[in-house]
């Protein structure tokens, strides 16, 4: 497990936190749990109801919507982040490409960290509008 120091050093390299103060990646980082996960474990099934998100630290994922690779993320992306905001199911799939070490924050936790740090709020907004965008750009042309 990696010392607080060295998940501020990652979490400040996320874009969805870039805009935080050290004080605010401090709550991040003590509202999430880090994880270890070996290549080609699944953390997340399409379809499925949870309610937390994952923040990749190390390692590379792969992003699959019906059994369809769509996209491969890496240090510093966020996957799972819709089920911060509703309780709808999953609509992808994500599996471990490498060995992985993630940040884990489920939505209670990440709900009122967004009440102490609202900027990550706005920054939110802008990675799911952007990754709608790209979805749209790849099933419609």
């Amino acid at each position: 497990m990696a010392s607080t120091k060295a998940q501020l050093n990652s979490l400040k390299n996320v874009p969805l936190f870039s805009a935080c103060s050290k004080r605010d990646l401090e709550k991040v980082a003590k509202a999430a749990n880090e994880i270890t996960m070996p290549a080609g474990s699944i953390v997340i099934d399409q379809g499925d109801m949870s309610r937390e998100a994952f923040i990749i630290l190390r390692g590379e994922v792969t992003i699959k919507r019906n059994n369809r690779q769509i996209a491969t993320l890496s240090d510093g992306d966020v996957v799972g982040e819709l089920s911060l905001l509703d309780h709808g199911p999953r609509t992808a799939s994500v599996t471990c490409a490498t060995d992985c070490t993630l940040l884990v924050i489920d939505h209670r936790r990440f709900i009122n960290v967004l009440d102490e740090v609202p900027s990550i709020a706005h920054k939110l907004m802008g990675s799911l509008a952007a990754r709608i965008r790209i979805m749209d750009r790849t099933y419609t042309g």
